[in-house]
């Protein structure tokens, strides 16, 4: 008898390792702890000021593409796609830069975590729709674009105005702004192209990110807030990549057209009304 429940207790023991050990090993799993684990580190980086700071940011960053990769190791054994780590590497350096600027309040640090939790759980599953997509054809890759966007332009805004707020001389901030612009634009192509090459779509990447450093140039002698600023160079970045992503779907028509003309006229309607005040 006693012999016989020293039995089922290991093999109870054996049934939880195993339930342990399959939790932990789920892809969802790995995406919920690296979660965890990056948030913390965010939350951290907000009581260390100065350029320590900024280097933890910096870390957390490189961090956050790592834990992904490891998260699809499986997958990208069969169609590695460097791409896939971009955006996650940029979202966290967002917004951890943007939240060393937000005033140090413990309801705003609390808010900035969660929008970023549950942003970066968000984009580590549209990541993995990418990357399964590439391999089979899956009916979620719509979805996973629309996330994908809506992340990027939360990420270049933030990021923009991190840079503007230096005050810095034109060539450094269009050398910061050239710097961000490109990876970024390169990610959001590939969403729609869908192509293993790194530089594949690179003339599209090179014309769009030339386009927004000239329109960074033209903000630089600009009155603006560094939000103002921010804004409007987001919106003209959503415009020239929602253009290229209708011209990838082949649904480049005079509707889209206008519909992306209106959102130019209103954002420069915007930017004429705050920068002159402000």
């Amino acid at each position: 008898m006693i012999f016989f429940k020293k039995e089922q207790g290991k093999a109870n023991n054996k049934t939880l390792f195993k339930s342990l050990f399959k939790f932990l090993t789920s892809k969802r799993q790995k995406f919920v702890l690296s979660v965890l684990v990056l948030s913390t580190g965010l939350f951290i980086a907000e009581y260390v000021v100065g350029r320590s700071g900024v280097i933890l940011v910096l870390l957390l960053s490189f961090l956050t593409s790592f834990l992904l990769y490891l998260s699809l190791r499986e997958d990208l054994k069969e169609n590695f796609t460097p791409q896939v780590l971009i955006l996650p590497f940029f979202y966290t350096l967002a917004l951890g830069l943007f939240y060393l600027l937000v005033p140090a309040r413990l309801l705003t640090r609390f808010a900035m975590t969660f929008l970023y939790a549950l942003g970066l759980y968000s984009l580590f599953l549209s990541e993995n729709i990418f990357t399964v997509s590439a391999i089979r054809t899956i009916q979620l890759l719509s979805g996973a674009r629309t996330i994908s966007l809506v992340l990027t332009m939360l990420s270049y805004f933030f990021i923009s105005n991190v840079v503007f707020s230096f005050h810095t001389n034109i060539f450094i901030t269009l050398g910061l702004v050239a710097l961000y612009t490109f990876p970024i634009v390169m990610h959001s192509v590939w969403t729609y192209a869908q192509e293993k090459s790194l530089f594949s779509q690179v003339f599209w990447v090179l014309t769009i990110t030339i386009c927004l450093v000239e329109v960074a140039a033209f903000l630089w002698f600009s009155q603006g807030s560094p939000t103002v600023l921010a804004l409007f160079l987001t919106a003209i970045f959503y415009v020239i990549l929602g253009l290229t992503h209708a011209w990838f779907e082949r649904r480049l028509f005079r509707g889209v057209i206008l519909e992306y003309f209106w959102v130019t006229i209103i954002s420069f309607i915007f930017l004429t009304l705050f920068s002159s005040w402000l």
